[in-house]
């Protein structure tokens, strides 16, 4: 495979994350049948492995360019366009994103992404065992098919833009999980739309009774909408949020455990 660093420094690699139980770490990173643990510079942090994406990207998109340029790491292939910016909770990976809640880091003249999340971007698969460690697979070397609906992102973002449009990326994430966890709840509807029109109870959003839910969503509400629905979660197993300044409405707060606080909202079970 051939990999061009444009712009780069030669010091500058590129790198991947695994979450990882919080028992003892097996230091071994498996690809195609070597241990490059070493080699990819892994590191944990917050029970996260942290590799070398230029090693994965070798591995797990053949033919791909990695490049440097506008303060982002970018990886060019064939069918796949990923980016990844120090600083930011998540890649792109065309059209799509995926969350990373530590952040992609630079350490040591490396940019560090986590394994899990690169493996998905480009079509491999990521198995981890106590004996084994981190074991990679390849794949197709571009992302699997999108894994929700236009309809889910459409719905998904308003409902996150209304309910958390002064919040930060961490906090509309967590507007989002509180829906997909009630989706995957026997308690509530199993859809995203369903969850956010139902009235069972009486109207469980108070976007959907006031119509701010058919506001044009923001653009970090769309972006929070594509990594929920990739997967991303924060919050917890929360199935309720409220903001206790902005209510006079406390009955979560006195029947559901708390879970925790993320901006004005706070997110109970």
């Amino acid at each position: 495979m051939k990999i061009r660093w444009r712009w780069l420094p030669a010091a500058l690699v590129l790198a991947v994350a695994l979450t990882l139980p919080a028992h003892a770490v097996t230091e071994k990173l498996t690809v195609n049948g070597k241990n490059l643990w070493s080699q990819a510079g892994a590191y944990m942090v917050n029970n996260t492995t942290y590799v070398s994406l230029r090693a994965m990207a070798e591995t797990l998109a053949p033919g791909a360019e990695v490049t440097w340029a506008g303060g982002a790491a970018h990886i060019r292939g064939s069918g796949v366009e990923v980016t990844a910016v120090p600083g930011q909770n998540y890649l792109t990976v065309n059209d799509r994103a995926i969350y990373i809640p530590d952040g992609v880091r630079a350490q040591n003249g490396r940019v560090m992404v986590p394994v899990r999340a690169i493996a998905k971007a480009l079509g491999g698969a990521v198995d981890w065992s106590a004996a084994g460690g981190v074991t990679v697979t390849a794949g197709s070397g571009r992302p699997g098919k999108t894994p929700y609906t236009s309809d889910e992102l459409y719905w998904m973002s308003r409902i996150i833009s209304a309910e958390s449009r002064g919040e930060p990326l961490k906090g509309k994430v967590a507007v989002g999980t509180v829906v997909m966890n009630r989706v995957a709840s026997s308690e509530f509807p199993n859809d995203v739309r369903s969850v956010i029109f139902d009235d069972q109870w009486g109207v469980q959003f108070t976007p959907v009774a006031n119509g701010t839910i058919y506001n044009e969503p923001t653009a970090e509400s769309v972006l929070a909408a594509k990594l929920v629905l990739d997967g991303g979660r924060e919050a917890g197993n929360s199935l309720y949020f409220i903001a206790p300044s902005l209510t006079a409405n406390h009955w979560v707060m006195e029947n559901r455990p708390y879970v925790t606080t993320i901006g004005v909202h706070w997110f109970y079970r």
